[in-house]
């Protein structure tokens, strides 16, 4: 970690930052192409196809064991599969892209504070605190825009809770193996592989039994796949490996925190949606507890008062 060009960092993370939110923009304009589930097996079809291919001319392309392959399939079905499913159907349900991002958002401070319950690393208080004012940023934004008169509409705002609770769930199985130093840890390509796999094979039933793998395969649909399985499912997380390898995993972390704002400009630009000032106050709120879960108050305060003694003397 020593050495390390803080202008490379900036562009990484700034590259990052767009193309994984670029996902809910590109997954907006696939839909009118492809239902939710049928999208997904498609991309995840392909993506595992592709890192087949990359692992059979590395000539690594090779069955590991059951205990090896179902935790990660098990964390690629979560953390895809239903997390992706999930937005989607948000998506569908005419929920705006950047209040799906907001809602979203809850993923890494939920993680920090129960990795304390499963994982046994400590919880701190502020940590929890940050979490219920991060959730009352998005309840209270969610709770403003539904309309309450309307079942479905307050059956499409609740769905992304849905990827929150997959997600984290992803995460804290995948940060266990990562703590006990299992040794059924996979190399990144051949993990990536595995969980694309039992994601494509998971969604072909929802795909095929409820939507007739039914798609509209003209230019614009194609392009949109290329972008999401290229662009998002490889370049993203291809940018995120990149900068762990540059900088701490927390600071990498809090760049998910900037999903709802870019998000939300994304599809201003692309697809015209308002920003009301309910969001606005969401986003404020939101904001206020990444800071609470990702820096304790009282050490901060501490330190600045260590400071001004010791300038004193």
């Amino acid at each position: 970690m020593k050495n390390v060009n803080k202008k490379t960092v900036i562009l990484l993370a700034a590259g990052f930052v767009l193309l994984w939110n670029s996902g809910f923009i590109g997954a907006e304009y696939g839909l009118p192409y492809a239902k939710p589930f049928t999208l997904l097996f498609w991309r995840y079809l392909a993506l595992a196809a592709l890192i087949a291919l990359y692992l059979i001319i590395r000539r690594r392309l090779q069955w590991v064991g059951w205990k090896k392959a179902y935790p990660n399939m098990i964390v690629g079905i979560l953390a895809h599969g239903v997390w992706l499913g999930c937005v989607l159907l948000a998506l569908d349900n005419d929920v705006p892209a950047g209040i799906v991002a907001l809602v979203v958002a809850l993923q890494p401070l939920a993680t920090g504070a129960f990795s304390g319950l499963v994982v046994g690393e400590p919880t701190p208080l502020h940590r929890w605190l940050g979490l219920i004012i991060g959730f009352s940023g998005v309840a209270f934004t969610v709770l403003s825009r539904m309309e309450f008169h309307d079942t479905e509409s307050v059956f499409g705002y609740l769905i992304p809770l849905g990827s929150v609770i997959a997600i984290t769930v992803a995460s804290l199985i995948q940060r266990k193996t990562e703590v006990s130093k299992s040794t059924h840890k996979l190399p990144l390509a051949q993990a990536l592989f595995y969980q694309s796999f039992a994601t494509a094979f998971v969604l072909f039933f929802p795909a095929f039994f409820l939507e007739n793998l039914s798609a509209q395969w003209e230019s614009e649909f194609i392009y949109t796949m290329i972008w999401l399985v290229v662009a998002v499912s490889l370049g993203a997380y291809a940018f995120m490996w990149l900068l762990i390898e540059r900088i701490d995993a927390t600071r990498v972390a809090s760049l998910f925190y900037l999903g709802p704002p870019v998000t939300m400009l994304m599809a201003w630009i692309a697809f015209g949606d308002t920003l009301k000032l309910v969001d606005v106050i969401g986003l404020i709120v939101v904001f206020s507890g990444v800071l609470l879960a990702q820096f304790n108050p009282c050490k901060l305060s501490g330190l600045s008062l260590g400071k001004r003694r010791a300038t004193k003397t």
